[in-house]
């Protein structure tokens, strides 16, 4: 009761703060990104200090690598976070603008309108950098918000609360347009999960168990994506090296994220030379192949791959492998295995591109580019408060138009409906 009770009032000072979140100019709005920005520079080494408190808690459980990556805040990632609140200080604000305007024959003026959605619950793993990206975001779009990390980034969630507080307090902002749910408890996810009353959409960021416990629970619409099952496919056409860079760049640049590639198809009347020299790469940099018979005999060190291996979302030094008939083929393995997140086509066939293009129905299909671009920050949304697979509202890296919703406006002089 005592835990419901808290989440309770959480989200009775979301709502109040919402009702006053869209009202605020946009010049108004990013003078509390660029404080966000002076206060993240200013404290750097307690965020830093914060930080390796996690990462050793984290360690001492076992955590995976794949969370542990993403757990770790260092230099770079500090800089990255600045970079994408200074990206969405740039975006120009449509809150309110009108589009779309026509006369209707009845005489009646349509136009719409771009309006926050409200109450954000966002409840994600790891991460920490993800309490500055949708604090950013939020804000700029006109909601407010409750984020609930996860217990291994709690002490870094805390020192990012405290200077977004503090920015929202320098700016005379409520200063519960953002709040962090501060308790680790399990129980909190599940009283949040049940605040419709309060909350207008879930955006849910973290492991397949996470986001399959918050669809069992939720009695508030989501935006989400389950898992990051990506697949690059090397079609016969493709050029020898745009093919080896792209499919290794694909899986290595970044193990634990979800827009790693994590299946291999490759036509099989592509260049052997070439297929064999993406395998051994893979081998040089320490990946794991799981391969089928035909990748079998490209390579003696590949293991056999398993019926459930096609499914699967490593976030790990692991790839499978198959070897394709032909983009049918392809495409259908995509089809029945993928997770309709991100896939890529290595190609000079227009005809193979546009098939590709139009039958893969993933939220970013990439043609001869890295699956590792599918990525807010990439796409120029400043940053993203996550990946839609979604088929309604928003799909792909959800930045600040996915954030919004339309509204009709309607005006006349006076007409009435015969």
């Amino acid at each position: 009761m005592q835990i419901k009770n808290y989440i309770q009032k959480l989200c009775s000072r979301a709502l109040l703060a919402s009702k006053k979140s869209g009202t605020y100019s946009a010049d108004q709005k990013n003078k509390v990104l660029k404080s966000i920005c002076k206060e993240l520079d200013k404290n750097t080494n307690i965020i830093l200090k914060n930080n390796l408190i996690d990462v050793k808690n984290a360690n001492n459980k076992g955590l995976k690598d794949s969370m542990i990556d993403r757990l770790i805040i260092d230099k770079k990632r500090m800089d990255a976070m600045v970079d994408g609140l200074n990206k969405i200080i740039k975006i120009p604000d449509t809150l309110y603008k009108q589009t779309k305007s026509k006369k209707q024959k009845n005489g009646i003026n349509l136009s719409q309108m771009r309006v926050p959605l409200g109450v954000i619950g966002m409840i994600y793993e790891s991460r920490p950098n993800v309490t500055i990206d949708a604090a950013g975001l939020c804000l700029k779009s006109g909601n407010s918000v409750i984020l609930r990390g996860g217990s291994e980034s709690i002490n870094t969630n805390k020192a990012l609360m405290k200077l977004i507080k503090k920015a929202l307090q320098l700016n005379r902002f409520d200063v519960n347009t953002v709040q962090l749910v501060e308790t680790t408890s399990r129980e909190a996810v599940t009283s949040l999960l049940l605040m419709d009353k309060y909350i207008d959409v879930i955006i849910p960021r973290g492991g397949k168990g996470l986001i399959e416990k918050i669809i069992k629970y939720s009695k508030i619409p989501m935006i989400k994506h389950l898992d990051g099952n990506c697949h690059v496919y090397i079609d016969k056409s493709a050029q020898k090296q745009k093919a080896i860079n792209i499919s290794i760049n694909s899986k290595t640049q970044r193990y634990g994220v979800c827009n790693a590639m994590e299946t291999l198809l490759i036509h099989k009347n592509f260049s052997k030379t070439a297929t064999q020299e993406i395998l051994s790469k893979f081998l040089e940099l320490g990946v794991k192949i799981k391969g089928c018979n035909s990748t079998k005999k490209l390579n003696k060190k590949v293991i056999r791959a398993s019926e459930n291996d096609w499914y699967e979302e490593y976030l790990a030094p692991i790839v499978a492998v198959k070897i394709v008939k032909n983009i049918d083929e392809a495409i259908i393995h995509i089809q029945k295995y993928g997770s309709m997140h991100t896939d890529a086509i290595i190609s000079s066939d227009k005809q193979a591109i546009d098939k590709f293009t139009k039958l893969v129905n993933s939220s970013s299909v990439m043609v001869n580019t890295s699956t590792r671009f599918a990525d807010g920050y990439e796409y120029g949304l400043g940053a993203e408060i996550g990946i839609s697979t979604d088929k309604l509202h928003a799909r792909g890296p959800v930045g600040l138009d996915g954030l919004t919703n339309l509204k009709y406006i309607v005006t006349s002089l006076g007409k009435v409906r015969n």
